[in-house]
């Protein structure tokens, strides 16, 4: 059993996957001021876009068990632990900790698609949590 709600993992596959869809800004200096009125430069990773850090805080804030089963989440999401495996992959991801679990975390690629995937293979339906976020 997971000790975290998965409406919270939700909530960091859905941003993970507004950050992941972020392109790099044609022009960063000249339209970042118009950014949020334009609907196709929505996409843009403009420097004062907050997705990324506003995930990053919603990490940073979650207690200690709760970032270590997020990591686990990703590693059963991704196939390095089994699910019958989730209390060793919490028990090492607060072993093993070394930097801060958002930037590891936001390193990850496929972040929202391993979450997925973990919650999944837990018992849990990802699809439901996600519409509870949204």
């Amino acid at each position: 059993m997971i000790e975290i709600s998965p409406d919270k993992v939700a909530h960091v596959i859905v941003k993970a996957r507004e950050y992941d869809a972020k392109v790099a800004a044609w022009d960063d200096g000249a339209r970042e001021a118009d950014a949020s009125n334009e609907s196709e430069s929505i996409l843009e990773d403009y420097a004062s876009d907050a997705t990324r850090s506003e995930l990053a805080e919603f990490i940073a804030a979650l207690n200690e068990d709760e970032q270590a089963n997020l990591v686990a989440l990703v590693w059963v999401g991704r196939g390095s632990y089994a699910p019958e495996e989730f209390d060793e992959a919490v028990s090492t991801a607060k072993a093993e900790r070394v930097n801060p679990t958002e930037e590891y975390l936001l390193g990850i690629p496929l972040l929202a698609d391993y979450l997925e995937e973990g919650l999944e293979k837990m018992g849990y339906s990802a699809e439901e949590a996600e519409r509870d976020v949204l």
